[in-house]
């Protein structure tokens, strides 16, 4: 019988590596912009500032498909660990 694939298998990213792929996720919007944080810095306030808040909104919406697909593939993998019983 083979065994049960634990509950947090796949867990969602979490502290340090959830900030890093929401700081690289930033970046990635920033550059296909054609910006970065420095070059925000020149731009005006509420620019830069309405720029970060899109960045923010796309990284956290990229984050949740990463957990959602880690939680669909340990559901997956349950699933098919039941049927092999």
């Amino acid at each position: 019988m083979p065994a049960e694939t634990p509950k947090n298998a796949f867990p969602a990213p979490g502290g340090e590596t959830r900030s890093l792929l929401e700081k690289g996720l930033i970046d990635e919007y920033l550059g296909k912009k054609g910006y970065d944080r420095e070059s925000l810095k020149k731009l005006p306030e509420d620019e830069a500032r309405r720029l970060m808040t899109e960045a923010s909104i796309y990284a956290s919406g990229k984050l949740t498909e990463i957990e959602t697909k880690a939680r669909f593939k340990q559901d997956i993998k349950g699933i098919g660990s039941s049927q092999e019983s």
